[in-house]
């Protein structure tokens, strides 16, 4: 969505500015033994790359992303940005009760084969609330989940966002994958993280931009967001969500260079169709009147 909750506003107007500097950063199981058919649980469908091996993983599936933001409690009003946790467990409830199984971006760049009803849960911006409430319920439910965040923020942490420590602790559990929502460039300027009309937002070249400013404000804002993530939670990211949705053909190229995996912000009308690649791959945006139930039953 276009407008950050206050909390991003409160977090930025406490936040120290620090510059963009670079950052440097630095047995086969035995094969087990033959059981009678009736002893065997059946094998579960897998979906394995369509692609030939050595190009980049493509698969003839199509994949629901789910996009998340903030969670709250049930008590507070929400709005296109955030649901409650308690329809946050709906959710991931419906998902496992209706055969859904939760795939994580590296698994989709890895070519890993993939369950025959996957579905890649996205969170957006890297809220407290995703640690706080959402992962104990990862946890409760064995569900993977991809969070991107805004880089500055854990470097100036003001309360309201994910600190290192937490992605750290998340990324250490398998079930969450820390992705890149960008250092700085979500607008975490003036505008306060918020959309503005008519200018240049996220990755967006600015009208008469040259190559040189454009690669400075733009791809190292990128370059630095990857290497602060590797750096501080010991795996490279593979996934980038796009800041507004908002794409560019120069910040394109880079990022697929970088990210094995991207993902546009929704509403999204279909799912992700695999078999075109891992990139900008469509979401479908989440909402308190907008239940995955919905969603994916007219995808």
């Amino acid at each position: 969505m276009h407008t950050l909750p206050l909390a991003l506003a409160l977090s930025l107007a406490l936040a120290v500015p620090t510059p963009l500097s670079p950052a440097v950063l630095a047995s086969a199981l035995p094969e087990r033994p033959a059981v009678q058919a009736q002893e065997s649980a059946p094998e579960p469908p897998r979906i394995y790359p369509s692609s030939p091996e050595g190009a980049p993983a493509a698969y003839e599936l199509r994949l629901p992303v789910l996009m998340y933001h903030h969670v709250v409690p049930g008590w507070q009003a929400c709005n296109e940005m955030t649901v409650t946790v308690e329809r946050l467990e709906q959710d991931l409830q419906w998902l496992a009760e209706n055969g859904y199984r939760t795939v994580l971006p590296r698994e989709l760049a890895a070519g890993q084969p993939l369950p025959e009803k996957p579905v890649l849960l996205t969170f957006d911006d890297g809220y407290r609330s995703n640690y706080d409430l959402a992962y104990p319920l990862l946890q409760k439910y064995q569900a993977k989940a991809a969070i991107a965040v805004m880089a500055y923020m854990q470097d100036n942490p003001g309360g309201n966002f994910l600190t290192w420590d937490m992605c750290r602790e998340m990324t250490a559990s398998g079930l969450v994958e820390i992705g890149s929502h960008g250092y700085a460039i979500h607008n975490l300027d003036g505008r306060m993280g918020n959309f503005a009309p008519g200018q240049a937002n996220g990755v967006q070249r600015r009208k008469g931009e040259s190559g040189s400013d454009f690669h400075c404000r733009v791809l190292e804002d990128l370059r630095y967001s990857f290497e602060r993530i590797a750096r501080e939670t010991g795996v490279p990211p593979s996934y980038f969500a796009y800041p507004f949705g908002k794409t560019d053909p120069d910040a394109d190229a880079y990022l697929e260079a970088l990210f094995p995996v991207t993902a546009v912000t929704g509403p999204g009308k279909h799912a992700a169709d695999l078999s075109k690649g891992l990139h900008q791959l469509p979401r479908f945006t989440v909402t308190m009147e907008r239940p995955p139930w919905a969603l994916l039953n007219n995808s």
